[in-house]
């Protein structure tokens, strides 16, 4: 799903959001009810490809945790109403790749040590069992997963050298680049503008995770906010 770069935005007096952030924003880019639906059909499109396979899930916090845990939940209960049980383990680590809203030139991960329980294994989303079939890898990504990818292919090197057998990318957004080698995930939810949102677990300084629609910050709140 496509959001232009000349898309208005809905007016943030439309929607309800917590009152201390009254003035920190410039408007509601994708509103919560919307990610839902669009997460409950990546969560079907998923379940096709899945076939009789079971599922490990490595979510990436903290900016991924709402759209991994949304994402599992429409997953499990798609299963429960077929007749294939999907068997689901969820599995976290951790990235720090920004200063306030900037990229940062070497990026943090942290949580990755027991990684080395993918070697040799193949996983597809989330399982309790000990022999999977694919590494289904749930992210949710800002900047640069579409600039220079950079966040992105530090991790996936850092999962390779455990030599899973596969590895696939699940990320809710997508910013647009003009650059030919702009990383793109396996599955994405909506593809946006070159801007800096927060919002639905994504934040500005630890900020904003705990508001539910997706929006673009203002100049007063980038300040407000500032470390």
């Amino acid at each position: 799903m496509q959001i232009s770069d000349n898309w208005p935005g809905y007016s943030l007096d439309l929607f309800t959001y917590p009152q201390h952030y009254y003035g920190d924003l410039e408007y509601v880019l994708i509103p919560h009810g919307i990610i839902v639906d669009r997460t409950e059909r990546l969560a079907k499109d998923i379940m096709q490809d899945i076939g009789d396979n079971d599922i490990v899930v490595l979510c990436v916090l903290k900016g991924g945790y709402k759209f991994c845990a949304d994402l599992v939940e429409h997953i499990k209960n798609l299963s429960r109403n077929s007749e294939r049980f999907i068997s689901m383990k969820v599995d976290f680590v951790r990235l720090k790749s920004y200063h306030n809203d900037q990229s940062m030139q070497d990026m943090q991960i942290m949580g990755a040590d027991d990684l080395s329980k993918l070697t040799g294994k193949v996983y597809f989303l989330f399982s309790a069992f000990l022999c999977f079939s694919l590494l289904f890898f749930f992210l949710m990504f800002c900047k640069d997963i579409v600039g220079t990818g950079r966040t992105m292919k530090v991790l996936l090197n850092n999962i390779e050298k455990y030599k899973p057998k596969m590895i696939k990318v699940a990320s809710l957004l997508v910013k647009r680049t003009s650059r030919p080698d702009g990383y793109r995930p396996d599955y994405y939810g909506f593809e946006i503008p070159d801007l800096f949102v927060v919002g639905y677990a994504l934040d500005y300084n630890e900020h904003f995770r705990d508001l539910n629609h997706i929006c673009v910050i203002n100049d007063h709140g980038k300040a407000k906010y500032r470390v």
